[in-house]
């Protein structure tokens, strides 16, 4: 970043005026840019406090500058600015935003650099960010280490540490336990508390559990956010509890709190998999009206329901949709589509959507490999059975230049294919192809080549003189 300017500095510069101006430029390469400039001024007496430094941190953070806000660091301690836990938690913070827990535990450990003690605000930060990466056992041991230091439980850490422990199920007894203790520590449990608690006995598949919680923390008189709603919804509809799901729809709306998209697609997902997508596709429009734009998981919900109750026109309709609100559909999208269009079938069609697929720029993945050879081969023999042989080819010749596997299978559907068709050529040349690709065709594929040849009169007037011969010549043989 440069430090040109055409800012006018005035004679007297306070921080208060590069404060101002730091905070009112929203680029953060302009910003630094006014910050360099004002050092620039020191014969007028002006100096950098920590002030203005964690400001310039904090915008250079916000854009994952990393390397300058630390450099940031170094510039304070030679510039004998005092450098406060703040500044180095807003860098971890920033580090866990971007999912790099091992940097932001790096930034706190830069606290002894600068003879500081973390305070619990600094610990429960990391230990927050360790939890949600999923690095359970050293946010256990920073929460371990911050109570040996004589730190006391209060609400906010036994919330962080029961929300740890209830990512995995073997610990998630020993979350309950600490939520039962909470009390004799002088901590009452709150409604994060709560929620914390039904989500993960959700996640963990234990929804009776988490309804207990959601009764016991009504009860009480908290009130559940719209997160812990989603979480039971969720839940409910994971455990095919569909009534109940939207059973607490109506009650979020009964009590003003507003369903969110995550909230709309666990119902639109568990409605599809309980065989009701044609309810599902009234909750997507329900939605929509509410400018709630539908995700990737709400419309892949809707194809796989409508796929699997033969729905093929309002799965393609949804797919359009989908294109238009600019989301790129993934290939399983496109092999549910292409399948049910098979299963119906629709090969013609389903081979339309395979050529979306390569015009889109939709290539075989290792993730996606299988599920592009068994689309790709479903369709060509479906092609083959006197649908549109010409095409099936055309798709065949694709995979080949593609490097998608062609299965036995479709070697034999095609070779009888074109046989039958009487198109020697194209048989002979996809049995050589097959023989090269290490497939070793059957007995009955070579009977319906010979077969093909036989048929052709030329051939078959010199298979029966060279029948004719060999007779006689195995008769000259026995006399």
């Amino acid at each position: 970043m440069g430090n040109k300017t055409l800012l006018k500095w005035p004679k007297q510069i306070t921080n208060s005026v590069v404060v101002q101006l730091i905070k009112a430029e929203k680029d953060a390469h302009k910003a630094f840019t006014i910050f360099n400039s004002a050092t620039a001024e020191y014969s007028n007496g002006f100096r950098h406090d920590h002030e203005t430094f964690g400001l310039m941190i904090s915008k250079l953070v916000a854009v994952n500058q990393f390397r300058t806000a630390e450099g940031m660091l170094e510039r304070m301690k030679q510039e004998d600015c005092k450098v406060t836990e703040d500044i180095l938690l807003t860098i971890s913070r920033g580090f866990g935003r971007v999912h790099r827990p091992l940097d932001a535990i790096r930034v706190f450990h830069k606290m002894e650099d600068f003879q500081l003690r973390p305070t619990q605000k600094a610990y429960l930060t990391i230990v927050d960010i360790l939890v949600e990466e999923n690095h359970v056992k050293r946010a256990i041991g920073f929460y371990r280490e911050m109570r040996e230091l004589g730190f006391p439980p209060t609400v906010v850490s036994l919330n962080i540490l029961i929300k740890a422990l209830c990512k995995n199920k073997e610990t998630v007894d020993s979350a309950l336990l600490i939520f039962q203790e909470m009390p004799n520590h002088g901590c009452q449990p709150d409604s994060y508390t709560y929620g914390t608690l039904i989500n993960g006995m959700c996640r963990l598949g234990n929804i009776s559990e988490a309804k207990e919680l959601f009764k016991e923390m009504k009860q009480k008189g908290f009130s559940a956010s719209v997160v812990t709603y989603t979480s039971l919804i969720h839940g409910l509809c994971q455990s095919n509890n569909l009534d109940e799901a939207i059973g607490l729809l109506e009650e979020m709306k009964r009590n003003d709190i507003e369903p969110n998209v995550f909230t709309y697609s666990s119902l639109i997902d568990g409605l599809c998999k309980g065989g009701h997508s044609s309810q599902a596709m009234g909750l997507l429009e329900v939605m929509v009206r509410k400018n709630h734009l539908p995700n990737m998981v709400t419309y892949s919900s809707l194809i796989s329901g409508l796929c699997k109750e033969g729905k093929l026109c309002e799965s393609v309709e949804i797919l359009d949709r989908m294109r238009i609100q600019g989301l790129k559909p993934s290939a399983g999208l496109y092999g549910k589509v292409i399948s049910g269009l098979c299963a119906a079938g629709s090969f013609q069609e389903a081979a339309n959507f395979i050529d979306e697929m390569v015009l889109g720029g939709i290539s075989p993945n290792r993730a996606s490999w299988s599920l592009h050879v068994r689309m790709h081969n479903m369709v060509v023999k479906g092609l083959c059975n006197n649908v549109d042989p010409p095409r099936a080819f055309q798709l065949y010749l694709s995979m080949r230049t593609r490097g998608i596997s062609v299965e036995v299978g479709t070697f034999d559907c095609l070779v009888k294919c074109f046989c039958k068709r009487g198109d020697l050529h194209k048989a002979a040349r996809i049995l050589d192809e097959m023989v090269l690709d290490g497939c070793i065709p059957d007995e009955q594929i070579w009977n319906v080549v010979i077969g093909g040849l036989w048929d052709r009169k030329k051939v078959r007037e010199a298979t029966e003189l060279l029948l004719v011969e060999l007779r006689q010549k195995f008769v000259e043989a026995e006399s």
